[in-house]
C-alpha cells in the first residue's frame, strides 16, 4: 500500500511559516511586501488561477496589486503595464498570467521582468541559473514537487528519475532540480521510443503532459515514487492527473492524489518566492 503525499497539508504548513516570514518582514522593514498579478483577456482558466493567488496573498498578508486588460490590449500596452510595475518599490513581484492572448509576444512580455521580480521562475537569468546549479528563483510548480520529496524524505540521489513532459513551466525545470539533486534522469515526450519501458525503469517518476490518466500501473515500476503534476478531467467530467490514480497507487511506494497533490504547493511557492524576492530588495 502506497503513502499518499498530502500536498494539502504541507501547503498548509509552509503558509503558516510564510505568513510569520511576512509579518516578520513588516516589522522590520515598515512596509508590505507586494505582488503584482497581471491577466489579460478573459480566460476562464486563467481567472480561477488568478483569484485563487489573489486569494492566498491575502491569507499570509501579501498585498496584491491585480491588474486586469482587456483581450485586446496591444503589446506595448502589455509591456507598459510590466514596464511600470518593475519600477514600482512596492512591488516585489511580478507574475503575468500565462496563456496570452495570441497577438501578443509572450517572451517579450517577460523579458520585460527584473529577475529579481521574476517569482515564477521563468526569466532566462533565473532559467540559467538553474541550470548552472546557482541560487535563484525556481519555478512555483517543480520548487514545490521538490519541497514535497523532502517533506517525505525522499531523497534523489543516485535514483533513476524520469520527467514525462518537456514544458519550460515544469519539465525542463523539473529535470534540473532532480539532476542538481543528484539523480539520474531521463525526459521523455510525445517522440520518444519505448516510452513505457523508460519510465517502468524510473525509481522517481514525474508526469505532466496533459493526458487524463495516460500513465497505468505497466508503466510503473513496483515500490516507484509517482509525482502527478497533472490536471484533468475523466470521462465523467471528474477532476483526475496525468495518472491513473487508481490502478496505480498501490503499486507506487508513494504518490501524489489530483487534487490535494502537487496542486495547492505551486500558488505556495509562489507566496514563497515573493517573500525571498523582498527579502532581497
Amino acid at each position: 500500500m502506497s503513502t499518499i503525499i498530502d500536498g494539502k497539508a504541507l501547503a498548509a504548513k509552509m503558509r503558516a511559516e510564510i505568513k510569520t516570514r511576512v509579518a516578520a518582514f513588516q516589522a522590520e522593514r515598515g512596509k508590505e511586501i507586494g505582488l503584482a498579478v497581471v491577466l489579460v483577456g478573459e480566460d476562464s482558466a486563467s481567472q480561477v488561477y488568478v483569484r485563487n493567488k489573489i486569494k492566498a496573498c491575502e491569507e499570509v498578508g501579501v498585498k496584491s496589486f491585480s491588474y486586469h486588460l482587456p483581450a485586446d490590449a496591444t503589446q506595448q500596452q502589455v509591456c507598459g503595464l510590466v514596464d511600470e510595475l518593475a519600477a514600482a518599490d512596492n512591488v516585489h513581484g511580478i507574475l503575468v498570467q500565462l496563456p496570452l492572448p495570441k497577438h501578443i509576444d509572450e517572451r517579450a512580455v517577460l523579458r520585460r521582468i527584473p529577475p529579481k521580480k521574476d517569482v515564477d521562475g521563468f526569466c532566462a537569468e533565473n532559467v540559467g541559473n538553474l541550470a548552472m546549479n546557482r541560487e535563484t528563483i525556481v519555478a512555483c510548480t517543480p520548487f514545490g514537487v521538490m519541497k514535497m520529496l523532502e517533506e517525505y524524505g525522499i531523497n534523489p540521489k543516485g535514483k533513476n528519475a524520469v520527467m514525462l513532459g518537456r514544458s519550460n513551466i515544469v519539465g525542463k525545470p523539473m529535470a534540473m532540480l532532480l539532476l542538481n539533486a543528484d539523480a539520474t534522469v531521463t525526459v521523455c515526450h510525445s517522440k520518444t521510443e519505448n516510452l513505457k519501458e523508460v519510465c517502468a525503469g524510473a525509481d522517481i517518476l514525474v508526469v505532466a503532459i496533459g493526458r487524463a490518466k495516460f500513465v497505468t500501473a505497466d508503466m510503473v515500476k513496483e515500490g516507484a515514487v509517482v509525482i502527478d503534476v497533472g490536471m484533468d478531467r475523466d470521462e465523467n467530467g471528474k477532476l483526475c492527473g496525468d495518472v491513473d490514480f487508481e490502478g496505480v497507487k498501490d503499486k507506487a511506494s508513494y504518490i501524489t492524489p489530483v487534487p490535494g497533490g502537487v496542486g495547492p504547493m505551486t500558488i505556495t511557492m509562489l507566496l514563497y518566492n515573493t517573500v525571498l524576492t523582498a527579502s532581497r530588495s
